[in-house]
Order: structure tokens, then sequence, then C-alpha cells
């Protein structure tokens, strides 16, 4: 072994150590998040209680309000107002936590399968003649994440973020009109009752988004029909899915891949190539489950190379990376102007 090789092991030995590091640091952070996790959960189910017990109280208000003195009215409102909004705040912590929990138990257990797969004794780590090592797979995934982490900063920015500061500066109307103006203040919380709803459902969207619960309920087929259906009916464009086979639960890291390919492939039609009408096809075998995302939208070159900034905004690198890691094969069919169709195929036990 060369000089250059022998430093290339001694930086491969480093990386597993400072990979033994991140695994204990992990572990603590995943209890810390499991306590959180239970005691917002508690939090959520109190508020849920007390919403119930303010909104009966407003419920029976309202249906006497010409006798009801003004100062009840408005604590009354001030009441539904204040813990509907912390009951939305909670709700969204705990998702959010709930997330996070998630991601890390499979980032501890993707650092548990890279200890064990180094500690086998014919594992020899890549190590190029310059002493350089291959990319670690878990350098690819980290990298792959914070891309998407950033991606979904900015969508919460511009959406949910965006609303609730409405509603805040909507409230404070509210607040000012009570005394002076109450007809008026009434009309005014009905429009804040209206922007919560909307916000509310803009939320559950952005959580669908980020991670479907069902998703680890009820796997990715009905997973694929509700988000199908809802792309659809919230885009305005034509989506549909086909579902052949047998179907049944998948091993759980290939229904996220399945899912997360088909939801950006979606938005890649709608965002880049504005597509009016998608096609998605989802056909479980025995040995392979095969999927297809068919859209009319403009299409892009393929004679390109996929590392074009029109072409990585995309993804394509990263499909097929996801892929082939997944032991599969994944297909690009474009052109400009005739729509796009990718494919691919993922093995099954």
């Amino acid at each position: 072994m060369t000089v250059a090789a022998e430093a290339g092991v001694e930086s491969f030995e480093q990386f597993l150590e400072e990979c033994t590091e991140e695994q204990e640091r992990t572990q603590r952070e995943l209890k810390e998040i499991d306590l959180l996790v239970q005691q917002t959960t508690g939090e959520v189910e109190r508020l849920t209680q007390r919403n119930a017990q303010v909104t009966n109280r407003l419920r029976q208000i309202e249906s006497t309000i010409d006798t009801v003195p003004r100062e009840d009215i408005r604590e009354a409102y001030a009441a539904v107002l204040e813990t509907q909004q912390r009951l939305f705040t909670m709700q969204g912590q705990l998702e959010k936590l709930q997330s996070n929990q998630r991601h890390m138990s499979r980032y501890l257990d993707m650092l548990r399968g890279v200890l064990v797969l180094s500690d086998q004794d014919d594992y020899e780590p890549q190590v190029s003649d310059e002493g350089e090592l291959s990319q670690p797979l878990v350098v690819r995934i980290i990298e792959a994440q914070e891309r998407e982490r950033q991606q979904l900063s900015r969508q919460m920015h511009d959406g949910p973020a965006q609303s609730l500061t409405n509603l805040i500066l909507q409230a404070e109307i509210c607040e000012r009109l009570f005394d002076t103006r109450p007809d008026r203040a009434r009309a005014e919380l009905a429009n804040l009752k209206s922007a919560v709803a909307g916000t509310f459902q803009k939320v559950k969207g952005f959580i669908l988004n980020l991670r479907p619960m069902m998703l680890d309920d009820l796997g990715v087929v009905p997973t694929l029909r509700r988000y199908v259906d809802s792309f659809s009916e919230n885009s305005g464009v034509d989506t549909h899915l086909t579902v052949t086979g047998k179907e049944r639960r998948l091993a759980s890291h290939k229904e996220v891949t399945i899912f997360r390919l088909v939801q950006q492939l979606i938005n890649n039609a709608v965002d880049y190539a504005q597509a009016s009408n998608i096609q998605i096809n989802l056909d479980i075998g025995d040995a392979l489950a095969r999927v297809s995302v068919e859209d009319n939208g403009s299409g892009f070159d393929l004679t390109e190379p996929f590392t074009t900034p029109e072409l990585e905004r995309l993804g394509l690198t990263t499909m097929r990376e996801r892929v082939e890691m997944l032991g599969g094969q994944i297909r690009f069919d474009s052109g400009l102007g005739r729509g796009t169709k990718v494919s691919f195929d993922l093995p099954l036990p």
C-alpha cells in the first residue's frame, strides 16, 4: 500500500470515530426529543379539551347574544382565540418534533449500519491510488437532506409563516374595534375565523408535503391516492393515479423512496414544465415495484448533462442515486415540447 493510500485508510478510521461520536450524540438528542414529544402530546390533549369547552361557551353566548353583557362576549371571543392559537401552535410544534424524531431515528439507524458494515472482517474501504476515499454514502444522504430542508424552509417562509403574520394583524384590528365599533369587530372576527380555517388547510397541505403521517400507518398506496387527489384539487392540474398488481406494505425505506420521487416528479411537471395533465402508474409485482410518471409539459433536452443549472434544479441526479442505492433502475424520456416520462423499478424481497 502506498503512503497516500495509507493516509486514506487513516482518514477512513477517523471518519469511523466521528461516526461513533455522532451516534452517541444522536442517541442523547433522540432521548430528549422523545421526552419533548410526550410532554407536548399531553399539552395538545389538554388544549383540545379546553378548546371544546370555550367553543361550547361561545356558542351558548351567540344563541343569546342580545341579552349577554358586552364584557362577557369579549371574554368569550378572546378565550376562543387564545386557546385556538395556542392549540394551533402546539400542534405545529408536535408535528415538528415527531418529524424530527422520525428523521433522527432513521439517521441513527444509518449510522449504526455504517459502523456494523465497517466491523465486518471482509470490509475494505475504497481508497484510490492518490489516497482519496470514495465519498461515503452517509455524506451524500446528508447533503441531499440539507437541500430538501433549504427548500422546505423557503416554502414555510413564503406560505404558513406569511399567513400567520396576517392573522396577527387581523386579531389586532378586532381588538381595537371591539369597544368603539362592536358590529365591525364582529364582522372582522368572522373574517378572522375564515382566515384561520384557510391557513389551517394550508398548513395541513404543507405537513402532507413534508411527511404524510399515513405513510407510516397505511403505506404508500393509500398515501399516494390521497396526495394525488389533494394535489389535483389544489393545483387544478388533471392528475391521475393507476395502481395495479397486489397492493401490500413494502419496506419502509422503499415506500418513502417511491412517494418522494413521485412527489418530486409531480412538482417538477407543474413548477418547471407547466404541465396540465399528469399520469402516475404504480405496479406492485412479486419481484419489482414499477413506477412511471408522465406529463404533457414542455419537457427538457436529454442531451444536456444533468449538472447544468436548468436540469440540476429538477434533482435528476439525486433521483438516480436514490434508486440505484436500492438496487433499482431509473429511465428518463423527454424532449423539448413533447413532455416527460420518468420510470423506475425497485426490487422487492
